[in-house]
């Protein structure tokens, strides 16, 4: 985590000579770069993951959530539709970690679960621009994605009365943010940040109907924030 974030500000400062360059008459950077009928590009970044719960009886003891920072790694292919419109596909691997507490327990060991997730995503995106200005060009972004939980469970036999919890290996969602396209000498770089929100229950309730821990949950679905920086 300490690398990513190393080189996230590492590439952040060599994108300053951007400020250099809104001035009144700055130089235009790569003008034909956004006239390209297809664009390849990479990112990394980080995010952080929370659920969002349902129950079925208001008990009024929650499930506790404990975040954590995880990171992002991808590639991605943009298809120009016109001035103002392209479609990208940013297929990519994410890691995260969230820690539940749950309610009812004296003993830690029961208390706590581990969720570590690693994701396999595949987001089909549309993306609308201003006018480009100078050397940027702010844009909103979103669309739907699919994703593979490599670290889901859903199959093991055990669960939580043995220490596991189990999720479902297909997650289905969406995704909505916003980025500014700075243009340097030789790329362009793009700041993005954007909220992520499965639509699909997660869960995989346990072997008994009554279990303290997935007993009185009716759906569990993810919720997150990345913050990802573009290249192209």
């Amino acid at each position: 985590m300490k690398n990513v974030l190393l080189l996230l500000a590492i590439t952040i400062l060599a994108c300053d000579d951007l400020i250099a360059q809104f001035g009144k008459d700055p130089i235009i950077n790569i003008q034909n770069e956004d006239k390209k009928l297809i664009n390849f590009g990479y990112y990394l970044g980080f995010n952080q993951y929370d659920f969002q719960f349902e129950y079925k009886n208001d008990i009024g003891q929650d499930i506790l959530v404990e975040k954590s920072f995880g990171f992002n790694v991808g590639v991605l292919t943009e298809v120009r539709i016109n001035e103002f419109l392209d479609v990208r596909f940013e297929p990519g691997l994410l890691y995260n970690q969230r820690n539940l507490g749950f309610p009812g327990f004296t003993n830690e060991i029961d208390a706590l679960r581990e969720v570590q997730s690693t994701y396999i995503r595949f987001p089909l995106l549309l993306k609308i621009s201003t006018r480009r200005y100078k050397n940027i060009k702010p844009f909103i972004i979103g669309g739907a994605y699919t994703a593979l939980n490599l670290g889901a469970k859903e199959d093991s036999l055990d669960d939580n009365s043995s220490g596991e919890f189990r999720m479902k290996k297909n997650v289905y969602g969406y995704e909505l943010g916003f980025g500014i396209d700075f243009y340097t000498e030789y790329f362009k770089c793009t700041p993005t940040i954007r909220g992520v929100f499965a639509i699909n229950d997660e869960l995989v309730p346990d072997n008994d109907p009554n279990s303290p821990w997935t007993g009185n949950i009716a759906a569990m679905r993810t919720r997150g924030i990345f913050v990802n920086l573009i290249f192209e």
